[in-house]
């Protein structure tokens, strides 16, 4: 089993790669975050890990990713079934904010089918509070959100910002935690991909949970 990963901070450099489905062409913007509007987007470099072959890509193969080295306020970019599925660390201080900006959400309790697996309806949505796993891609009509996770005003975003992903192609945001903001073309929140931990806590598996076996 391999996987690819991707180290993300806030000056990090990228060298993006395009997934095998077209469709998706809109998500290497992620990995670039250089779309839309100035002053929101963060880099997102994307690196190379344990690969699964073509075939077993596309045939929806688990990715098991190393999560240990990741550090607050960081964010990797995994590929699995030729989607983006973003790892970020959240910081004490960005848990903290989450619930600041729950009556502005179109779903804060994350209560809408078919996006958030039973593990991650929660105000985290996670099995961890402090690790966020999600599909980074909007639920609208299939771009990349951009990382915009410095708080405060900014072009295109609320003035009591909190940190989030700003989507660069019909202007939807969403918090830390991957939930969609009210008013906005997105219909609904980030999908959260079903995923474990190792048993010491250091990786996960993607594409596998108590409902979906590898």
């Amino acid at each position: 089993m391999s996987q690819i990963t991707t180290q993300l901070d806030d000056s990090g450099a990228v060298d993006p790669t395009l997934p095998p489905d077209p469709s998706r062409r809109f998500w290497v913007a992620s990995a670039c975050a250089v779309g839309g509007v100035a002053g929101v987007a963060t880099a997102v470099p994307f690196v190379s890990s344990f690969a699964p072959s073509e075939k077993a890509r596309a045939a929806g193969a688990p990715v098991e990713v190393d999560v240990s080295n990741i550090a607050p306020g960081q964010m990797i970019t995994v590929e699995w079934r030729g989607k983006p599925v973003w790892i970020m660390h959240r910081t004490p201080e960005q848990l903290e904010h989450l619930g600041d900006n729950d009556a502005e959400l179109a779903d804060p309790d994350s209560q809408r089918p078919g996006y958030t697996p039973e593990y991650a309806v929660n105000e985290y949505r996670s099995r961890k509070p402090e690790l966020f796993v999600c599909v980074g891609i909007c639920t609208h009509l299939g771009c990349s959100p951009s990382p915009a996770f410095t708080p405060g005003p900014q072009p295109g975003l609320p003035s009591d910002w909190e940190g989030g992903f700003f989507c660069p192609c019909h202007g939807s945001y969403f918090d830390l935690a991957g939930r969609v903001f009210k008013n906005k073309p997105a219909p609904d929140n980030l999908e959260v991909p079903p995923y474990v931990f190792s048993a010491d806590g250091t990786r996960i598996t993607i594409g596998v949970d108590e409902n979906n076996k590898a």
